[in-house]
């Protein structure tokens, strides 16, 4: 497969990538950051995957069950014809317990539709990232993998299929349905076809409960329910976190080593996701992710660092897996990620605005308050005393700091937010002081960042280069899109960084050489400022184009080649697919309000 044509499943524990033809390329059990049981996507030879072949014969089409996380694989010669649905099962348990039930386990349901069909499976799980054999063993109620090597580790696979044929790769004539339930425990309970049906059947209902909830859109409507779709499926149940993405190492050029580990909440890309996802009114993960926060800042002087682990750890130890060859050839392979030990400004401001958002639309049913203004007064303690140094920016350069322009627009985010945070706590004598430190911030940022030469903000203090992250300036408030900085900014932008539709970050050298893909969000950040300041239609058309350019599910990767349009880096991507909504709900907005006006001039009439 050229591009990443692949689907998501998950359930808020962990997520599994099955690609259009039907093959399980990456899952990792028991949770999103746990070792693979299937990488596939990252070493094709060594990788591991979970197959079902058909001859050339059949055309094999995807999709999802509308408004789900069941994801539908059709395969068909004309005559003969079976479905695969792959799940992984999360219904509300009944009560008195409650709760939800999401185990570590994938489901594919195979469904009978017409004829004869026949297909093969190709089972071939290589635990703990393939790093040492992986046995398996055919037992009276399961087949068993483990692997002894580098841990101890095992994985249980129970069918309705006779074992031996689908260890041996044999022919499986299909006459009715049958299913195939991986699970990371043995059960308790066999599994029998009805009980497997009726897990399809509640994770269906849950994930048609929790997409109802979503608002219906004048225009794009599809596609915000499935953004929304995916970035609940990149949250955490358990703690609140929120993940950048389901994988780690996909390239964001083919053949170079921009390879990270994105199985990590980052504040700044989880903030920037629950800020949307509120918006569309889904509050229980705004309230898990603030408790997340909550949890980590136990102490009124810890500073927050970029990122955590999902389960909140701090230290996130960054190493490579030499073993494996990389997604198309790409090394190295990295588990972790070293960048949980840079200091970036801006998470105070990302973070600060989400919680006045929350504060803002849920202010009857917020919890929590006296912790959050805690924290509140700890960021703003902490952003008066080091907005002036310098940092790594949004960007994460791993060499020198910098005095980034978007880092200074943030930190003047947090006291501005913090200024409201306690209008709304009455506590005014914060107010005086936390004032003269927003005005001095804002002063600083327009001498400091605007290039008169460039007619531009650019990305840090006395650089001629332009960035994409600078046209967030107007979406925090910093500046009015109306106003000539600003729309020039944009033009700077457009000129230097827009190339065939699409944006670079920057254009600058970073610690790796030039960029040379399209940074998926940048494209979502330059249509929304155009749409900002007046350029609608060429806004929308670009939107138009940049949606033809996800992949057959309508998902979005972190970058896109500029050449070929083929998706490259982690994926799903929560950062893209969150911009993706922001534009979707402005476009919508903008069109409802021109139909009323037209329905009222035709009323008129």
């Amino acid at each position: 497969m050229d591009n990443l044509d692949y689907g998501i499943i998950g359930n808020c524990r962990s997520a599994a990538l099955i690609s259009k033809n039907g093959s399980l390329d990456w899952c990792c059990l028991p949770e999103f950051d746990s070792a693979s049981i299937f990488a596939k996507l990252l070493d094709e030879k060594k990788g591991g995957s979970f197959e079902i072949l058909v001859d050339e014969s059949y055309s094999i089409n995807q999709e999802y069950v509308r408004n789900t996380a069941i994801l539908v694989t059709r395969y068909s010669d004309g005559i003969n014809i079976f479905e695969v649905h792959d799940f992984m099962p999360r219904y509300h348990r009944p009560s008195p317990k409650g709760g939800y039930n999401a185990p570590p386990e994938i489901v594919r349901y195979i469904r009978y539709v017409y004829g004869k069909p026949v297909f093969k499976v190709l089972y071939n799980p290589k635990l703990e990232y393939a790093q040492g054999e992986t046995k398996t063993y055919i037992k009276d109620n399961f087949i068993a993998s483990l692997t002894r090597e580098v841990r101890f580790d095992t994985i249980f696979l129970y069918t309705s299929f006779d074992k031996q044929t689908v260890m041996n790769g044999g022919d499986i004539n299909l006459e009715e349905d049958g299913y195939f339930l991986l699970g990371y425990n043995e059960k308790i309970l066999i599994p029998t076809l009805e009980k497997v049906y009726l897990e399809m059947e509640r994770t269906k209902v849950y994930w048609l409960n929790w997409s109802n909830k979503t608002p219906t859109y004048h225009s794009y409507s599809d596609q915000i329910k499935r953004s929304a779709l995916t970035l609940k499926m990149l949250s955490y149940d358990k703690s609140g976190a929120v993940l950048a993405a389901a994988t780690t190492s996909l390239p964001e050029t083919i053949g170079e080593v921009r390879n990270w580990d994105y199985r990590f909440c980052w504040i700044r890309d989880a903030s920037m996701v629950i800020k949307v996802v509120s918006r569309l009114g889904h509050k229980n993960i705004a309230k898990r992710y603030l408790q997340f926060i909550i949890d980590l800042m136990p102490d009124k002087d810890e500073k927050l660092q970029i990122m955590y682990g999902i389960n909140k750890e701090k230290k996130l130890t960054e190493k490579t897996l030499e073993h494996l060859s990389g997604y198309k050839g790409s090394k190295p392979v990295r588990i972790g990620n070293a960048a949980y030990k840079q200091r970036q400004h801006d998470i105070y401001g990302i973070l600060m605005d989400v919680i006045y958002t929350q504060l803002e639309e849920f202010d009857t049913d917020i919890e929590n308050g006296e912790e959050l203004w805690n924290i509140t007064k700890g960021i703003a303690w902490i952003v008066g005393n080091h907005w002036q140094e310098p940092d790594k920016g949004i960007w994460e350069f791993r060499t020198e700091n910098r005095h980034f322009t978007f880092s200074k627009v943030l930190c003047w985010t947090a006291i501005d937010r913090a200024l409201k945070v306690a209008e709304f706590f009455g506590k005014k004598h914060r107010l005086k002081k936390w004032r003269t430190l927003e005005r001095e911030i804002r002063e600083d940022i327009h001498t400091n960042a605007w290039n008169e030469e460039k007619q531009a903000f650019t990305q840090s203090y006395g650089s001629p280069h332009l960035d994409a992250s600078v046209l967030l300036m107007e979406s925090y408030g910093f500046i009015e899109a109306k106003d000539p900085k600003y729309v020039s900014t944009v033009h700077a932008v457009e000129k230097e960084l827009c190339h065939d539709g699409l944006l670079y970050r920057y254009k600058n050298e970073d610690d790796f050489g030039l960029p040379s893909s399209s940074f998926t969000i940048c494209t979502f950040w330059f249509i929304n400022s155009l749409f900002k300041i007046g350029e609608e239609e060429k806004a929308i058309a670009h939107f138009d184009q940049l949606l033809s350019y996800s992949n057959h599910l309508g998902l979005f990767s972190e970058d896109i080649d500029f050449k070929t349009k083929r998706l490259l880096g982690n994926f799903p991507q929560a950062y893209s697919h969150l911009a993706l909504i922001e534009c979707a709900m402005n476009f919508s907005k903008k069109r409802s309000e021109i139909d009323i006006l037209e329905s009222m001039e035709k009323n008129d009439k």
